[in-house]
């Protein structure tokens, strides 16, 4: 890991953070840098003691040259010229900007970058819910260097226990990283009454001078945990704890003990990660800034779900029309075997901007995601399946747009693998990518709601894989770029909707359409008999008051899977979307009625228009090859064959039959 190395034109007073020389308990917290005269300070547990520890170093040195000290105006360029730091377990140093002189954040990264040697990769920013600081770092391409929101529950624990601070006594607060409040809860004031008497009394003298003071950004140094408005500063402001005798001392302690008891929930009066709703709680407190998005959407119209599973990468900008990619890409070059600053850079992430760049020409900047997980319910896809998002923001359009990119899952890497020469790798692909756009096709001929743009594209890479004839050939990645569908996947709308009869008869009518068309199409993973529906690629559009107005299938993967097969036969499948939301609605009879009722109308609709129009529809991949293993023609034929001969009502009854109301 690249270490700070102190350097001559930089005062630095306290330790290093990551000095190697000190132990992991020993190693400052937080810190300040100073850009007017250039320095750290980590001495001192609070930045308005370190901002106070500078002028008195500078002092210092001015009276040992014969100076004066610094005049007041002169002190309070030195505080305005200063941004806080965090130094946290993993390695990284966290600033906390502010929002409104962010070009000073940007001096500190680099003070830090090129005079404290610390690498670009280990300096991340936190306040990323505030709107000027997501967009200030969006427009450089570094949406990589928002700090990362705790995910997993070994993530969140861990960022629990690392929050525990002390000022000058104990331990005993919960720190906000982002707010600056140290948070001290029922358990730990509780539990200072096992302290002796003279550090009972420096806590309590500590939590309420601190209580009382706010810091560079306007929040309390310290707060008490769940309890306010019914307990706060005020209950303890007018306390004198120095004039009280030990007796007296630890009255008051009680009694400031059984108010704090009462204004917290039963529940939560223990300090539990365990307990899921403690868990959440505290991390609510540890990860939001009052009156400021949630941190989850820094990138507005992303849903929450699918923006917390993007892992931010390297990107790029244009500044008078010269392209720059982030330098990080040149760290990455210098260090070849640097595992994890190589995947950091993803080769792939930069073709996509040159991509962009090459077709658009007028971009400001581009931030490429990399997604790690699936959305969906199905976690054991098969092959490569890995899916980018992009967000360009063009010169003459206000509003980013975001693109959806999917690596072709079949491609000539893949077939390489399997042995193939490379002429045939490459005709394999392409007859791939061709039956993907006609299963697109056959979707929307049956209806289907999926995204209006979708471009093939390609990147080029150097082959590394199974087949050694072709090590280091440079071959072509098909991927396909879609529109991002804004809205929420059917299958994680909140709790709190499913309480609105109206939302519920909205979504029930929408749902059902689509399994109609899903039943229809066969979409069901590869090679097993199960159905995929209503399991992440379903994204529900809401209006202005927040009803369900359009259902839009954001993937068509898994379609015409099952082409053959008898419909009946996956009637369970399409009971689920009622059986799944039954609990959590008070009108689930009325829902299951609607759904049933809208599945029926859809397909006898589909039925009626392809009787019409059979000629339309028999002709549409006439064009295509004929091949009884499974080419698009051959699965269209009996799809419609089986369309023709179904009976919707028959369908719609066996469905009910599986439906379980409570």
């Amino acid at each position: 890991m690249p270490q700070i190395v102190p350097q001559s034109e930089i005062l630095t007073i306290g330790d290093l953070p990551f000095d190697p020389r000190l132990t992991a308990s020993s190693r400052p917290k937080i810190g300040t840098v100073f850009l007017r005269t250039p320095g750290l300070v980590t001495r001192t547990p609070l930045h308005a003691t370190q901002r106070l520890a500078w002028i008195d170093a500078l002092n210092e040195a001015r009276l040992t040259n014969g100076e004066g000290p610094l005049a007041e105006a002169d002190v309070e360029e030195e505080w305005a010229h200063s941004v806080d730091l965090l130094f946290n377990e993993s390695g990284h140093v966290l600033i906390r900007p502010d929002p409104g002189a962010m070009a000073l954040a940007f001096q500190a990264d680099e003070l830090l970058q090129q005079q404290l040697k610390i690498s670009k990769r280990l300096i991340r920013f936190l306040n990323v819910a505030n709107d000027r600081v997501r967009s200030a770092l969006r427009a450089r391409g570094e949406c990589w260097r928002m700090s990362v929101v705790p995910l997993q529950q070994d993530e969140i624990l861990a960022h629990i226990r690392a929050s525990r601070v002390g000022i000058d006594g104990q331990p005993v607060y919960y720190y906000n990283q982002t707010t600056g409040t140290r948070y001290v809860t029922l358990q730990e004031f509780d539990g200072l009454q096992a302290l002796p008497d003279h550090m009972l009394r420096k806590m309590l003298i500590e939590i309420k001078t601190f209580c009382a003071r706010r810091n560079r950004l306007g929040n309390p140094e310290i707060d008490f945990f769940l309890s306010p408005p019914a307990f706060g500063h005020r209950n303890i402001e007018k306390l004198h704890f120095v004039a009280l005798d030990n007796a007296e001392l630890r009255q008051i302690h009680a009694e400031l003990t059984a108010a704090f008891r009462a204004a917290v929930p039963i529940m939560l009066r223990e300090d539990n990660p365990a307990q899921i709703e403690w868990r959440n709680q505290m991390m609510a407190a540890l990860m939001s800034r009052p009156h400021e998005t949630d941190a989850r959407e820094i990138v507005q119209g992303l849903s929450p779900e699918f923006f917390l599973q993007i892992e931010w990468l390297p990107g790029a900008r244009l500044e008078e029309g010269e392209l720059l990619l982030d330098p990080i890409f040149t760290e990455a070059e210098a260090e070849p075997q640097d595992v994890e600053l190589r995947n950091m850079c993803d080769l792939r992430a930069r073709e996509f901007i040159f991509n962009y760049v090459r077709e658009f020409g007028d971009i400001e900047y581009a931030n490429i995601g990399r997604i790690g997980r699936s959305l969906s319910l199905r976690h054991d896809e098969t092959r490569r399946n890995t899916v980018y998002i992009a967000e360009v923001k063009q010169s003459d359009n206000p509003v980013p747009v975001m693109r959806i990119i999917r690596l072709q899952k079949w491609g000539i890497a893949e077939h390489l693998n399997d042995g193939a020469d490379l002429l045939t790798a490459i005709l394999r692909a392409e007859e791939y990518t061709d039956y993907i756009l006609d299963r697109r096709l056959g979707c929307r001929q049956l209806g289907m709601h999926l995204p209006p743009h979708v471009q093939t594209r390609r990147i080029s890479e150097r082959y590394t894989g199974q087949n050694n004839r072709y090590h280091g050939q440079i071959y072509w990645t098909t991927y396909l770029e879609r529109d991002y569908v804004a809205g929420r996947a059917s299958d994680k709308l909140p709790d709190a909707a499913y309480q609105n009869p109206e939302f519920n008869r909205r979504l029930a009518s929408l749902l059902g359409e689509a399994a109609a068309i899903n039943l229809l199409v066969g979409r069901m993973r590869n090679n097993t008999t199960t159905v995929l529906f209503d399991d992440g690629d379903e994204v529900v559009l809401l209006d202005a008051n927040g009803l369900p107005a359009l259902l839009a299938v954001s993937d068509h993967t898994g379609t015409f899977t099952n082409y053959e097969g008898d419909l009946s036969q996956d009637t369970a499948a399409y009971a689920l979307p009622v059986n799944r939301r039954a609990s959590r609605m008070p009108n689930v009879a009325e829902f299951a009625e609607l759904y049933l009722a809208s599945f029926l109308q859809r397909f006898e609709h589909i039925q009626q228009v392809y009787r019409e129009r059979r000629r339309a529809f028999d002709s549409l991949f006439k064009h295509r090859p004929w091949d009884p293993g499974g080419s698009m023609a051959y699965r269209w034929f009996h799809v419609l064959k089986r369309l023709d001969a179904s009976n919707p009502l028959q369908l719609a009854d066996e469905i009910r039959r599986h439906i379980k109301l409570p």
